[in-house]
């Protein structure tokens, strides 16, 4: 049957389903005809209206139970034959297991890559954050760094100034020493909040109350907590009686108000919070106080509910205009204040563009998966309708209705989906629960909250579903188009055969696509190699960090420079360490600082007037030769530079370039920082990565831990050997020595820098698990049709090897067009990938499919599956045994 002669039957097919109920119909009034005739032949003869309706249908009881008989042994007719019809197609597919095998892999396979992708994006994207009227809350972001950070006074004019959110909520995180009772307290991050935070959000505690603005009355004000519902289980064994209790946060007394409820987190997708407490106690979490100073930004993310009938751009403009006044107010303090609204669930666009352009190419590498899955299925189905040719065939000859074959097929299909579907389904299940439970950094109480919808999965069903019966059922249609007898009389199918089949073209489409996917796994691997051999500035191999904050055990800010002494000495006597130092905050840490750089004869701080940027760290005078950081020009830090002593600083080359033009010209000159202090630069380092590996050469300074000391550092010890896993415990005594009370968290730095390379790492994991299933769905297809291309020719095989074929001839001719199949494929996959550079960009740092590593890899790739994929045809077709093949025939 042609296309366009199928295609004008549809509204005759669709009018045959419907057909039976207008039959039933057509026979009940015909029925009520016959009633009303026979009633009014009573009322004729004098019998009341009810009378003679009772005496009609008493006469017509036996047609009416002899049509009600018809209707049940149709319903039971249908039901046999479903159940036959299934019956039939297990046992149908219980005889070619491998076929069915591959079916239902391949579909499995593609399910659950769509499931598991539509799950991260309904999580992460589409579902709203769980508080009360998430689609009208938004959070405020500096157009000039994505960033939401502002200082405290800054969010108090916001929130009291504008006239568009209905109230304005600010929290930072922080880590902090948490004291249950025991003695030993343990390192927790606490989520410093606005007073207003709770009622801005909506959130109702679980148990007890939440703190709010009314609580404040100043610095150190507020001793309250709030548990998140993790904490109080995992922290305090769910107590019931917690409401009240008294816990030490850094040797501080502070009670416990409540307890959130078990659906709020935060309002970071990526960050479980466990303790609340009011931002006005900053001093003591903190150990710092910058509640009044506008240079500091402390606030980590300012958030609200639009009021009603306001739209997004009149509050951009609202709070522009309030950031407008600001920085006329307050010139010399505050930098450029223009924002927009942004989503608070991924940290605005700094977590956001990143996210949704990842998954935006996991769902097309997904969908590219699921058109290779169907590629495969239909050229599996191909092959089975060709088998059965002879079969369906002989059924249709023995007067078997074309309908009923047609559904035998159909039901065949839909055991195939159902069973392809459920594997994915089960598999995506399992993979959810295990990557909700993931935490990639351990120091951070990082969890991803990956509770997908019933929809996701119905739509990851009916995916299997139309895959599997759209090309199950559409191969069947050549079967039941032709004429049975000459296919009986010949055993096979009739007609001409053109040189490439609907089977080859769709083939050579699904290796087209798992080229795809292997070139965007081995640029994955390729952009991670290149991501862990980037020059960092430092070197991570041989060194331990153990991080710790000295406000965790109450020390206060006086007390810094001689503790840090004490643990340095200490550290450094151990034997095993070549050096150790001191750093406020680790490159490609989780935190950084920039300080303004002025010239030397500047007397206007205003942002616009600063010569450079630079990101800022504290250390102490050993760091350098324990973080491996060259010294290009100048001297490193001594214990002579103290506080008592002219303020020094070292800058990277880049800074030495940017501000004074070359490392020499930077040596011994003077600048400013923004609070007017006066600096020489004594020493020039190297270059290195600060925030991020993505980032473009960048200015640095380092000045004197000692001279700006700080409560929160990380130990750098620098190891012989392999005696870093044994001198863990020695940096945990000598803490330990310095002040038993103090937590401290040792860990080797190529782990700490599994926070800058996680995405790097998450992307070659997706990528590689995509273009696994590729490979293997590119080796089922391959070798299911080898396979069937020599199990359909032994009898010519057997023939040519009898007459003295060649080895390579009868290989040629049996696998000849599976692998210029391969070949063509591949070929255009190779090109389809390099095409693909800017999808790959976007997920992969330093992706580049132009890479020779990369071009050659896929090339032997697609060699290597081809090998796997036809060895075991291969070997089947050498094995023959012409003589016998001969005889049987």
């Amino acid at each position: 049957m042609r296309v366009e002669s199928w295609v004008y039957t549809i509204p005759l097919r669709l009018r045959s389903l419907f057909r039976r109920r207008l039959v039933e119909q057509e026979l009940d009034d015909e029925l009520q005809y016959h009633l009303h005739c026979k009633t009014a032949d009573y009322v004729s003869k004098g019998l009341r209206e009810e009378e003679a309706r009772r005496a009609a249908l008493l006469d017509m009881q036996g047609l009416t139970q002899r049509k009600e008989e018809c209707r049940d042994a149709r319903r039971v007719n249908l039901v046999d034959d479903t159940l036959q019809d299934i019956r039939y197609g297990l046992r149908i597919l219980a005889r070619t297991p491998g076929p069915t095998a591959l079916a239902v892999l391949t579909l499995a396979l593609a399910i659950g890559a769509n499931a598991v992708v539509f799950a991260l994006f309904q999580s992460l994207i589409a579902r709203p954050l769980n508080v009360p009227r998430a689609e009208t809350l938004y959070s405020l972001e500096r157009k000039d760094s994505n960033s939401g950070r502002m200082s405290y006074p800054d969010y108090l004019d916001f929130r009291d100034r504008n006239r568009s959110f209905e109230g304005l909520a600010a929290y930072e995180i922080s880590p902090a020493g948490l004291d249950t009772g025991s003695g030993n307290p343990s390192s927790v991050y606490v989520c410093m909040v606005s007073g207003n935070y709770f009622d801005v959000l909506g959130i109702q505690p679980q148990i007890g109350r939440v703190f709010h603005a009314s609580d404040e009355r100043g610095p150190n004000s507020a001793p309250y907590v709030v548990l998140s519902h993790r904490a109080w289980r995992e922290r305090f064994s769910a107590d019931p009686l917690i409401v009240g209790r008294t816990v030490q946060l850094n040797k501080h007394p502070y009670t416990v108000l409540g307890v959130t409820p078990p659906e709020f987190r935060g309002t970071l997708l990526f960050f479980s919070a466990e303790i609340f407490t009011p931002f006005v106690n900053q001093e003591q979490i903190t150990g710092v106080n910058h509640l009044n100073e506008r240079r500091m930004l402390s606030v980590f993310l300012t958030m609200g509910h639009l009021k009603p009938g306001v739209t997004p751009a009149q509050a951009i403009d609202d709070i522009n205009a309030i950031g407008a006044q600001i920085e006329k107010t307050y010139p010399t303090d505050v930098a450029r204040m223009r924002f927009t609204l942004a989503d608070p669930s991924l940290y605005g666009s700094f977590l956001g563009r990143p996210v949704k352009a990842f998954l935006a190419g996991l769902m097309l590498l997904a969908a590219l998966i699921l058109l290779a899955a169907c590629a495969n299925l239909g050229s599996l189905f191909a092959a089975r309708a060709s088998d059965r040719a002879r079969e369906v065939a002989l059924r249709l000859a023995l007067g078997a209705h074309r309908r009923r074959v047609l559904r035998q097929l159909f039901t065949e299909a839909l055991l195939v989906a159902l069973a392809g579907g459920a594997a994915g389904l089960l598999a995506s299940v399992t993979f959810l629960r295990a990557l909700s439970s993931w935490n990639p950094i351990p120091r951070f109480p990082i969890r991803l909250n990956l509770e997908p919808d019933p929809f996701v999965y119905a739509l990851a069903l009916v995916l299997a579903l139309l895959a599997g019966i759209l090309f199950g059922v559409l191969p069947a249609r050549q079967v039941l188009a032709m004429d049975p007898f000459p296919i009986v009389k010949s055993g096979r199918l009739t007609g001409t055969h053109p040189r490439w089949t609907a089977r080859d073209l769709l083939l050579a489409f699904q290796i087209a696509i798992c080229a795809v996917l292997v070139t965007s796994s081995l640029v994955a691997v390729r952009g991670l190699i290149r991501s862990l051999h980037t020059d960092f500035g430092f070197q991570p191999r041989g060194t331990l960090l153990a991080h710790s904050a000295l406000t965790m055990a109450g020390h206060p800010a006086a007390a810094y420079p001689a503790i840090h002494q004490r643990l340095v000495d200490s550290v450094a006597a151990i034997p095993g360490v070549e050096a150790a130092g001191l750093i406020d905050r680790i490159p490609l840490g989780a935190d950084w600082a920039n300080s303004l750089m002025y010239p030397e004869e500047t007397t206007d701080f205003r942002p616009s007037n600063a010569a450079a940027t630079a990101v800022r760290f504290n250390v102490s005078p050993a760091y350098f030769q324990a973080a491996g950081t060259r010294l290009l020009a100048g001297r490193l830090f001594t214990d002579h530079d103290h506080p008592r002593a002219p303020r020094v600083a070292i800058v990277n080359r880049e800074c030495a370039r940017r501000v004074f033009g070359s490392d020499a010209a930077a040596l011994g000159r003077w600048f400013r920082l923004r609070n007017n202090i006066r600096l020489q630069i004594v020493g020039v380092v190297e270059d290195g990565k600060y925030v991020s590996l993505t980032e473009p050469p960048r200015a640095a300074l380092f000045t004197p831990l000692a001279q700006s000391p700080a409560a929160e550092t990380w130990l750098v010890a620098r190891t012989s050997g392999n005696a870093a896993e044994h001198i863990a415990p020695a940096i945990r005594e000598a803490f330990r020595q310095t002040d038993p009370a103090l937590p401290v968290y040792i860990e080797p730095w190529t782990q700490t820098l599994d926070f800058a390379l996680f995405p790097a790492r998450v992307a070659t994991a997706a990528l590689g698990v995509m273009g696994l299933i590729g490979a293997l769905l590119a080796v089922t297809g391959v070798f299911g049709m080898a396979a069937y291309s020599v199990s359909k020719r032994l009898k010519e095989l057997g023939i040519r090897m009898a007459l003295g074929a060649r080895r390579t001839e009868v290989l040629h001719a049996a696998l000849g067009r599976a692998f210029k199949l391969l070949a063509i494929g591949g070929s255009a996959g190779l090109l389809l990938g390099v095409l693909a550079a800017r999808v790959l960009a976007a997920i992969v740092y330093q992706a580049t499919p132009r890479d020779p590593f990369v071009l050659a890899g896929v090339v032997l790739a697609l060699l290597l599956l081809g090998l796997v994929a036809t060895w075991i045809p291969a070997h089947r077709a050498l094995s023959l045994n012409p003589v016998a093949l001969l005889r049987e025939e």
